[in-house]
């Protein structure tokens, strides 16, 4: 899949304020600086689309971008939501406003008919943290589709991350039947950037023949 067109469509501060569910969408989430913008301008080729920063915490809402993309086989026009959603587990922001991001984010979720996956992101560099496990068990309660991707898998070496990969896994099959799609990244090496399309390809065709048959 190649991503034509992508631009900044709005900001909303909850999920009735955003835009009409009208084709298929994908959120993007993950712990504060995890590497999010960066991972959506190496996929979108696009590297001032979603605003990177070296302070965490800076995407406060619902960040929606429409996206146009042309798919390899069948080479069809697919135009879909991509969404940036706020970090989790920032400390630092005040304790009433923490409360508000996270009913924010899961009424999001929860309610967003048109959201077909969730690619939760987690730093490749580090071991599994407590913060990234219990969000995807939340994802699990609520019966939502996921997929996991690693990212700045370029800032360690290769064995490590591998291992960082495998830990993690080992401690998602203490409460996981079945485990996710995931994807090793880097923004700045572009890896894994064809197979994250190839992924979101995939279901937008999947959407395209369920919107037929209904």
């Amino acid at each position: 899949m190649q991503i034509t067109k992508a631009v900044y469509l709005i900001s909303s501060p909850s999920v009735d304020k955003c835009p009409q569910p009208d084709r298929p969408e994908y959120a993007f989430i993950g712990r504060s600086n995890v590497g999010k913008s960066s991972l959506i301008n190496m996929l979108c080729n696009n590297a001032k689309l979603a605003k990177t920063s070296a302070a965490p915490g800076k995407t406060q809402l619902i960040n929606h971008y429409e996206i146009e993309s042309v798919a390899t086989n069948p080479k069809t026009k697919t135009k879909w939501f991509l969404v940036d959603l706020p970090g989790y587990g920032y400390a630092k922001r005040a304790q009433k406003l923490r409360k508000q991001w996270t009913k924010m984010i899961e009424d999001y979720l929860r309610k967003r008919k048109n959201l077909l996956n969730i690619f939760v992101l987690i730093d490749a560099r580090h071991e599994p943290q407590k913060i990234d496990l219990e969000f995807i068990d939340s994802l699990g309660e609520w019966q939502l589709p996921f997929a996991i991707v690693f990212t700045k898998a370029d800032k360690e070496k290769p064995g490590a991350v591998e291992r960082n990969v495998k830990l993690f896994f080992e401690k998602m099959k203490e409460n996981w039947e079945f485990l996710p799609p995931y994807f090793v990244t880097s923004a700045v090496s572009k890896s894994g950037k064809n197979e994250v399309l190839k992924f979101i390809e995939d279901c937008n065709l999947g959407y395209a023949s369920n919107a037929r048959t209904e």
